[in-house]
């Protein structure tokens, strides 16, 4: 079986049938002359880059270093002085190996292999949407909305039972880090967070109205996770995990679908300082699947992401991320990754997913989740690996794979689109909402727990499930991954499935 590939953590593919240098010198202490203080001399057909420049956090930008960046060609966007992290432009090739020679400086790297004015092909796919006719004729069981019987996943996690006991806080705020949320939908209106939206794309907070929301062009991703989250029970489409909490979208993906370092940051640092109590991060950083700390370029957006996710927890925030659509092992002692980097020309190379981590899923202190199917086992394309899958929710599958039991008759996640609508999609982006959504009930049943405890109460009500052995999803006769581990904490489900009843019960 060959699993699908995806760049980011979105609907991914499902067989047919269904939807998815030369550095300058610093030298401290002396006087500069005025041919010392010119910036490096570009050429004119230079590609521009985004850059991270990472400092000692909570002192501000000194005078020295925002000096030492402009001499070597870069022009600062901003700053995050409360990590340490300044985000740069800059057509000069050198620029990063300059600055990291440079007193304060801690490191340094582009954040992107693609020029910053460059246009993209990229193929975002389109999930598969309900048609207003079927829209039209749903109908559910009193007390459900119109499109619930189609929710396998609901029951799977057991948050049917948990909204009769609770539907969770207004008080509480999941921020979607992701292509933006339309707040318009019908689904996702009533539980808005205006003022924990924004759009960070370029790593600068853009406040205005509808920043927020996706383009016409771009993907409904961030808007389809936000449904799963939080789509209000209101008598209209479809329910969330915790349909009476507050959902935000904050906007990381660029309009080719990339999620550059710099927006990243912007967006855990916004979510940090705006109340928000859940992340959920459905994505990998671009463009390098895996970051390796032995990589200059890529230690620095190792630094600068793993710096914004731990403010955005010592803030109060519990971060939960996607485990990846590839079936990678991620506790092997190596893995061939064909697709970094993704912005320009990719190609093979191996790595140690232990030293070279997949951002932000695998920084300490993240909830990284692993999707499971309808039948309640690992969903063909899901990531794995001992130590590293934290816990299991419904991310959906094939049906030729895993079929829901009647009345539900796909066997991928229902969720919002922009425009009003609804549709499938699959993926351990679709998995991951789910967590963040128990989460939201853990923290609306315990108002005062920290980001420790919530995370201690999730995996302690988790599900225990044994690992799937033999694992033949495609049952052509050949093993498809090896799970390993105990009942109470293996590959492919970690400490257990999420259980949302649980999670308002206990």
């Amino acid at each position: 079986m060959t699993a699908p590939h995806a760049r980011y953590r979105r609907a991914v593919a499902i067989p047919a049938g269904m939807a998815m240098a030369t550095a300058l010198a610093f030298l401290p202490n002396t006087t500069a002359t005025a041919a010392d203080d010119a910036p490096a001399a570009v050429s004119a057909d230079a590609t521009p880059l985004s850059y991270v420049v990472n400092v000692k956090p909570g002192h501000g930008t000194s005078a020295y270093v925002k000096k030492a960046v402009g001499k070597a060609g870069g022009t600062i966007v901003t700053s995050y002085d409360q990590i340490g992290v300044i985000v740069v432009h800059s057509s000069n090739p050198d620029f990063a190996k300059t600055v990291r020679k440079v007193r304060g400086v801690q490191s340094a790297g582009a954040t992107r292999t693609k020029p910053l004015s460059s246009a993209s092909t990229a193929d975002l796919g389109t999930p598969k949407a309900l048609s207003a006719a079927e829209v039209a004729e749903a109908e559910a069981p009193a007390g459900q909305d119109p499109l619930q019987p189609q929710q396998w996943d609901l029951p799977a996690i057991k948050a049917d039972k948990a909204h009769e006991k609770s539907l969770g806080s207004k008080k509480v705020t999941v921020a979607v880090i992701d292509t933006g949320v339309d707040d318009t939908h019908p689904d996702i209106a009533p539980n808005f967070d205006r003022k924990a939206s924004v759009n960070c794309v370029s790593g600068k907070p853009d406040t205005a109205d509808g920043a927020w929301r996706p383009g016409a062009s771009e993907s409904p991703h961030g808007t389809h996770v936000a449904g799963e989250i939080a789509a209000a029970k209101n008598g209209v489409g479809m329910t969330g995990v915790a349909p009476g909490v507050k959902v935000s979208g904050i906007k990381v993906s660029n309009p080719d679908g990339f999620f550059y370092t710099e927006a990243v940051v912007c967006g855990f640092v916004w979510a940090a300082e705006h109340g928000v109590d859940v992340t959920n991060n459905s994505y990998y950083t671009d463009p390098w699947y895996f970051n390796c700390a032995d990589d200059p370029d890529q230690k620095a957006l190792l630094d600068a992401v793993g710096r914004a996710s731990r403010y955005a927890e010592k803030k109060g925030a519990v971060n939960v991320a996607a485990a990846g659509n590839e079936n990678y092992d991620l506790s092997a002692d190596e893995i061939t990754d064909p697709s970094s980097p993704n912005d320009t020309t990719p190609g093979d190379r191996t790595v140690d997913p232990s030293e070279c981590l997949d951002i932000p899923t695998q920084l300490p202190g993240v909830v990284t989740v692993a999707s499971t199917g309808a039948k309640g086992i690992k969903s063909s394309f899901s990531n794995y690996g001992l130590g590293v899958a934290d816990i299991a929710a419904p991310g959906g599958d094939s049906t030729a794979y895993q079929k829901p039991e009647a009345p539900a008759t796909s066997g991928l996640i229902l969720g919002t689109l922009p425009g009003g609508k609804w549709g499938y999609m699959a993926g351990t982006s679709m998995a991951s909402p789910h967590v963040a959504g128990v989460a939201a009930l853990i923290k609306s049943t315990h108002p005062y727990a920290p980001p420790a405890l919530v995370k201690a109460l999730l995996y302690a009500e988790a599900d225990a499930t044994p690992c799937t052995d033999p694992y033949d999803i495609d049952a052509d006769g050949k093993i498809d991954a090896v799970c390993e581990g105990s009942k109470n904490r293996n590959g492919f489900y970690g400490w257990g499935i999420a259980d949302a009843l649980d999670a308002v019960t206990k």
